[in-house]
């Protein structure tokens, strides 16, 4: 019976699946270690460029439900990985499932895809995200050939760019 204005103002929150907080999500995989350097460098940039809270949760380390109710949390979600068997690495593509499940919507999100021949998971994960309600979805998928090279910098620039506005 007490403060009810700010349980009300919570619940219109989570029922019109909009953000809790500003901030992004940075969700991936790596088998190498060189999306999650890739993935370290755009936090570093976000960060650096004012972006009030980044959190990165690496799929196959970290509680897979915290994960998801960050990225419903948060306002925008950056995805990476790898390809993997022609697909999306497992974790990647169950924690895409689960969000799926949730009926996960109303974000911007970016997409980063790893590997060195046949890539494909960033495609794929853009079709998983363009059957989400109202999901903005940077139109440049950056692709990283095993490891990010200088000349991508100006690529992860652009992602920053997106995610800020």
């Amino acid at each position: 019976t007490e403060n009810l204005g700010y349980y009300l103002n919570l619940y219109q929150t989570w029922s019109s699946y909009a953000a809790e907080t500003e901030g992004i999500v940075i969700a991936y995989t790596s088998v190498y270690g060189h999306t999650k350097k890739a993935v370290e460098t755009l936090a570093d940039k976000l960060l650096k460029e004012g972006c009030p809270k980044v959190v990165v949760h690496d799929l196959a380390r970290c509680d897979i439900a915290e994960a998801v109710e960050d990225a419903f949390r948060y306002s925008k979600l950056v995805l990476a990985t790898t390809t993997y068997n022609a697909s999306v690495y497992p974790f990647m593509h169950d924690y895409l499932t689960r969000l799926a499940e949730h009926n996960f919507q109303n974000r911007k999100v970016a997409v980063i895809e790893n590997g060195t021949w046949a890539i494909s998971a960033g495609k794929q994960m853009k079709e998983i995200l363009s059957s989400m309600k109202n999901m903005e979805i940077y139109d440049n998928t950056l692709t990283v050939k095993s490891s990010l090279k200088r000349d991508q910098m100006e690529e992860l620039d652009g992602i920053v760019e997106f995610l800020m506005k």
